[in-house]
């Protein structure tokens, strides 16, 4: 968390000493930095042969990401929603999810295929910028998450050391979540899948939960939501197609079985939340949490035999 914290600011402070914009800070410096502890966890899981927990790490993120913190910047200040992060970010993340959720169907992710996912993210971005930039750069939402940013450095050399020391930071902190949920699934008999939805996939989510929870504490409610959308449809075309460039990933039975349909069960919701009355309540936000608790109780083995088909 302290680690992707610094990287986020280091590369925050070079961008703005570089005169890149706002808008262009927003949508790629600070949403890769915050993704960036999610693909390296992900990238070293499926190196060491688990790509079970790289897989489980990109679902459970999601789902940490709409229920979890989501609810919790909710409950801090209700999150206002404008037309427009529903028509393009939502809409995003729908189409992300069926396009994740389609190949995993087919058993797993190759090179091509994590490429596919890779383009379409690039794609996202260059529409998003495109129709960002129409607008006022300081109005632009994801203009305004790069302002949100705090304690960023002035001076070079220490954005410098920001930078690296974060990015040093994650991969270290990196190996040790991956030994740590290996030796977990190891010592408690737990499956390393269930392990990377939960354990290492609230852990990774730290750098989204915290940046959420200030801009809902600020009253930037929907820079809160903007990131979180954000940081889904990353996870979902930029990590698990990144990894899968690099290591091919095997989707596990399990998560067939069972997270996916949550996955695919709680973005669809997220939808008439956002529509009714264009904002997400408290009393929704406490939802949203009660969910995570639920669904954290289905990831207990029995819980997970009634829920699964033909359980």
């Amino acid at each position: 968390m302290f680690a992707a914290d610094y990287l986020v600011r280091g590369a925050v402070a070079l961008a703005r000493i570089s005169g890149l914009s706002p808008l262009i800070i927003g949508l790629s410096v600070v949403a890769i930095g915050t993704s960036a502890p999610e693909f390296v966890t992900a990238l070293a899981a499926a190196l060491s042969g688990a790509t079970d927990m790289a897989i489980g790490n990109v679902v459970g993120s999601n789902n940490v990401n709409m229920l979890l913190i989501l609810g919790i910047a909710a409950m801090i200040r209700p999150i206002n929603v404008a037309m427009k992060v529903i028509a393009r970010d939502a809409m995003m993340v729908i189409g992300a999810t069926a396009l994740f959720v389609a190949i995993g169907f087919t058993g797993g992710y190759n090179r091509w295929q994590g490429a596919l996912l890779v383009i379409c993210l690039i794609g996202y971005l260059y529409l998003t910028y495109k129709a960002e930039k129409a607008e006022n750069n300081k109005q632009a939402l994801h203009a305004r998450e790069a302002e949100d940013v705090g304690g960023v450095p002035e001076r070079g050399t220490i954005a410098t050391v920001f930078l690296a020391g974060g990015l040093v930071g994650i991969i270290v902190g990196a190996e040790l979540l991956v030994r740590g949920g290996l030796g977990i699934a190891a010592v408690f008999d737990v499956s390393r899948t269930i392990v990377g939805l939960t354990l290492i996939a609230v852990g990774t989510s730290l750098p989204e939960l915290a940046i959420v929870i200030v801009a809902s504490w600020r009253g930037h409610s929907d820079i809160a939501l903007g990131n979180v959308l954000g940081s889904n449809i990353f996870n979902l075309l930029g990590i698990t197609g990144g990894v899968a460039m690099i290591e091919p990933l095997v989707m596990p039975a399990e998560v067939i079985s069972f997270d996916i349909w949550v996955l695919l069960g709680v973005t669809i919701l997220l939808l008439p939340l956002m529509i009714t009355e264009n904002r997400i309540s408290r009393t929704e936000g406490r939802f949203l949490a009660a969910l995570y608790i639920a669904y954290l109780a289905g990831q207990l083995e029995p819980v997970r035999q009634l829920l699964t088909p033909g359980g």
